[in-house]
């Protein structure tokens, strides 16, 4: 004989009273889940560092604008900071994952004299933090890392933080914390000078196009085609763990197009004179530094470390800038310098 449920002893009044407890202990369960999810199982630890240093817009509440759901700055110090600082000799670096085929963002020049070290537009916004967190900008231990591995190295601790052409979105604040926006930038397609192909548009029905692993162009693509907003013929099979490979597939003619941010993509344009870009961007999304979700302090410092980087003339947002992208994304760099930042308002 099978046991009855709780609900089966529940008669009369003395029933609903119970059944109106359970009521409120699940509606009371359900609302405090996603906070102890986010805080991890170590309870009280992390809740209190949570409190201390704020969070960020949870997975199950509704996100709007991601590029705004970060913290107000702080040039205060945390428990993040403190660990960083408290590494000892050669181990004493900010580790940070970064690009390094990545044209003028994060790449070795083959070039240069001597070692190829890295440099771009990325690598000097890690130096920066470098030399405010430790008092040295080269106080840095790089570590390359594919596209679809960005949030799994932040999250497994494998870098203390993500400086690669990150867009924020609504999916991935569900899993690490972004700083304050530090590029403005849009999806665009890059196909051979000589392609049929005109944009995201009807001429990309039947044609082969490849993303990033993980990246928006992907998931974009994806929505759009479900959506009736791209051909239902559009080839989005092809995937790469790097975008440099998707340039590669290009010119081998293994694909007809490839959908990136207009930033990279004009990069990859100057590296390969046979290939342009098509028509305008289509959206419109914004560059972050990702960091862990209880790191509250260290995106908080980093935010502080961003408002002076923008404001800096002489050796700043606009000198990098003019340094690295100028050449592919022109002299104008008003298109690509983020708006002011918003912050969250109970941070």
């Amino acid at each position: 004989m099978r046991a009855r449920g709780p609900r089966a002893g529940l008669r009369g009044w003395g029933g609903v009273g119970a059944m109106a407890v359970a009521c409120a202990l699940a509606v009371l369960f359900a609302l405090l889940l996603p906070a102890l999810r986010s805080h991890g199982a170590d309870g009280a630890a992390t809740a209190g560092t949570a409190l201390a240093h704020g969070s960020q817009v949870r997975a199950d509440e509704e996100c709007r604008d991601p590029e705004k759901q970060t913290l107000a700055p702080s040039a205060g110090n945390g428990p993040t900071i403190e660990a960083i600082r408290a590494r000892q000799g050669e181990k004493r670096k900010l580790v940070v994952g970064v690009d390094q085929n990545s044209y003028r963002w994060g790449y070795r020049d083959p070039n240069s004299a001597g070692a190829a070290e890295l440099e771009g537009f990325d690598i000097d916004l890690v130096h920066r933090i470098a030399d405010d967190l430790l008092g040295d900008p080269d106080a840095v231990q790089f570590k390359a890392i594919p596209t679809d591995q960005r949030i799994p190295a932040v999250q497994d601790g494998r870098v203390d933080m993500v400086v690669r052409t990150m867009t924020i979105n609504c999916d991935r604040l569900a899993d690490v914390a972004f700083s304050a926006p530090y590029f403005r930038t849009g999806q665009q397609v890059l196909a051979p000078k000589d392609s049929p192909v005109t944009g995201y548009d009807g001429t990309l029905a039947g044609r082969r196009i490849c993303t990033a692993t993980g990246s928006t162009a992907f998931s974009t693509l994806e929505q759009d085609r479900a959506d009736g907003k791209l051909p239902a013929t559009t080839d989005l099979r092809t995937t790469v763990p790097n975008q440099l490979d998707c340039l590669v597939r290009l010119q081998l003619g293994e694909v007809d197009a490839v959908v990136t941010d207009g930033a990279l993509a004009a990069s990859q344009a100057a590296q390969d004179p046979t290939v342009q870009l098509k028509g305008d961007p289509f959206t419109t999304e914004y560059y972050g530094v990702a960091m862990k979700k209880d790191a509250g302090d260290l995106v908080r410092r980093v935010n502080k470390i961003l408002v002076a980087y923008r404001a800096d003339r002489s050796d700043g947002w606009q000198a990098s800038y003019d340094r690295w992208l100028s050449a592919t994304l022109g002299a104008d760099a008003a298109p690509s310098r983020p708006p002011a930042p918003e912050y969250l308002r109970k941070s």
